[in-house]
């Protein structure tokens, strides 16, 4: 059996997620994904959604088998622990391949590093845009779209 780790915040939870997660589960018999903890975010600003909730949703995807969150301490433990024949990263994912490959080695832990593309398919594909055109769109608490001041 060929297991794939797919890892990420899954802030807002969007179809360049569901991409990634299906394009991952298409390498292998079963697709376990690793949940970041808020803790551990430091790449980008803190999560709109906590991670319980983040957590919950992808658990609830068709294409993922197993979901957890990561390890506040050591982000290869869970990895160890599941033993993935692929880790894949997405398009956008801050992870030097190299340097994973490298830190992977150096644990013992024999895993193929895969890149996903971007997904082309929709207009909002990362959760800082959805966030950044919620604010636009209703910024000034209407919900009108008008960037108005005032009581």
């Amino acid at each position: 059996m060929k297991r794939v780790i797919a890892t990420g915040t899954f802030d807002i939870l969007h179809p360049g997620h569901v991409y990634f997660l299906s394009e991952s589960r298409k390498l292998g018999d079963e697709l376990w994904v690793i949940v970041s903890r808020e803790k551990n975010v430091k790449h980008k600003p803190r999560p709109v959604v906590s991670e319980e909730q983040r957590l919950a949703m992808i658990q609830s995807l068709k294409c993922v088998d197993h979901a957890v969150l990561g390890d506040e301490d050591d982000m290869f433990k869970p990895i160890r622990e599941i033993a993935p024949d692929i880790i894949t990263l997405g398009y956008n994912q801050y992870f030097d391949e190299n340097k994973l490959r490298a830190d992977l080695e150096k644990r013992g832990i024999n895993a193929e590093v895969v890149r996903i593309s971007a997904y082309k398919g929709a207009t909002f594909t990362s959760s800082s845009q959805i966030i950044g055109e919620a604010v636009r769109r209703r910024g000034n608490g209407n919900g009108d779209g008008n960037d108005k001041t005032g009581c």
